[in-house]
């Protein structure tokens, strides 16, 4: 499946994901958000919001095709 994903601040990689478009990646069908950051090679305790598709999720959520992933890490006063 694939998913779209957009990083921002200090996550962002570029051809990896960035902030500007969403950058696509293929997953298995049943992964879940912890395996795109995996994947990606993201510290996992530098993600402090975890969206998909507009909505706040942990990152146990299960992934579907299409879906639209945005990583963010904690900045001044989160």
């Amino acid at each position: 499946m694939k998913v779209f994903v957009k990083c921002f601040a200090q996550l962002a990689k570029e051809d990896v994901c960035d902030y500007h478009g969403s950058t696509p990646h293929e997953l298995a069908e049943g992964a879940k958000v912890k395996d795109l950051i995996q994947k990606l090679g993201l510290p996992v305790g530098d993600i402090k919001l975890i969206f998909v598709n507009n909505l706040i999720v942990g990152s146990d959520t299960i992934l579907r095709n299409e879906d639209k992933v945005a990583l963010a890490p904690a900045t001044g006063g989160m």
